[in-house]
């Protein structure tokens, strides 16, 4: 079953241009082609980032942290109790009073100490501010190196002042060293974020279109790479990256209670979402991918609705965020 799975998904009619086989992708002349096998090193990748995170979080993170004003609040445990943590695991974290009263009863102590004991144990569900600020430096770091990183590999080449190079050649178009770096940290990235949704901070409001995001972001950028469409997908990385780093450093100052410079970071990080989601993603590689692939090839193949179905769903993300930030923009200018 997993060989006929196999083949169905590497048929070459789903990913190839008409009269281009898998055989063609050899390194040949000078020409060098991402092969789908280099993805496996994005798992290893992602535990050395993970390994990254953890030394910058306790060593650069917790310092910066005491600099800006930042204390570690040291919560109170409660005492270990098998009933009590059970019935907050299984039923409830917030049992009624006449629960607490039977509770008090299983447990021989008072309705006081029972109250006691939720609440400390609530309190251990939530991440304290130096934890908060801890996984914003590390977010904040790596968007703003992906970005420069990216200006860099992508500044001199042709593809990034017109879009159109982008289909020229394709799908004879060689991997450069620095396109193979860009996916891989990439790729790595966001498994590693996907690998810590269980640890790190919660986010109640968009917890969902993280993981959607997560996913879609693996499958865009894995897929892209298995159809040599690395300089579109290279293209969509930087545009998403040079927003990103901005809302992590407002929040790292938010934490911090420094006002006035977080609510300017949030108007900038603003500005650059509603240019790069909202205008350049859609206006600019929605067009490159939904359109110019015509004139390239009459036949589309099946991933050309594949990477565009994903891509929508990316747009329609950036719209729901949009629409977050829009109201708190609103909130921000109109009630102060």
């Amino acid at each position: 079953i997993l060989k006929t799975l196999n083949s169905w998904f590497w048929w070459e009619n789903i990913w190839m241009p008409v009269n281009v086989t898998w055989a063609h992708f050899v390194d040949r002349d000078g020409l060098v082609f991402p092969k789908p096998h280099q993805l496996y090193a994005t798992i290893p990748y992602a535990i050395v980032l993970l390994i990254i995170r953890f030394f910058s979080e306790r060593y650069v993170a917790i310092p910066l942290a005491k600099a800006l004003g930042i204390k570690n609040v040291r919560r109170v445990k409660p005492q270990p109790n098998p009933v009590l943590e059970s019935y907050f695991r299984e039923s409830s974290k917030h049992p009624s009073q006449s629960e607490i009263q039977g509770l008090a009863k299983k447990c021989n102590c008072t309705v006081h100490l029972v109250e006691k004991w939720f609440r400390r144990r609530r309190n251990l569900e939530i991440p304290t501010v130096l934890r908060k600020f801890q996984e914003a430096f590390w977010r904040f770091s790596f968007y703003l190196i992906s970005s420069i990183a990216g200006f860099i590999f992508l500044y001199d080449k042709p593809w990034f002042y017109d879009i159109w190079q982008t289909w020229v050649g394709y799908p004879f178009q060689t991997l450069l060293p620095s396109q193979y770096w860009y996916y891989m940290a990439e790729i790595s990235f966001y498994w590693s974020l996907l690998f810590t949704l269980g640890i790190d901070n919660k986010r109640k409001a968009d917890f969902l279109a993280h993981v959607v995001h997560h996913l879609a972001a693996i499958g865009l950028m894995s897929g892209s790479w298995c159809g040599n469409y690395v300089r579109l997908g290279t293209l969509v990385m930087f545009v998403h990256d040079t927003a990103d780093f901005w809302l992590e450093a407002a929040k790292m100052f938010n934490y911090a209670h420094w006002e006035k410079t977080c609510n300017m970071l949030f108007i900038i990080f603003s500005i650059a979402f509603f240019i790069t989601r909202i205008i350049l993603f859609p206006f600019w590689i929605l067009r490159a991918t939904l359109y110019q692939p015509t004139y390239y090839s009459t036949t589309p193949v099946i991933a050309y609705f594949l990477f565009n179905g994903q891509l929508l769903i990316l747009q329609g993300l950036h719209l729901y965020w949009g629409y977050l930030i829009f109201k708190i923009l609103r909130r921000f200018i109109f009630l102060k």
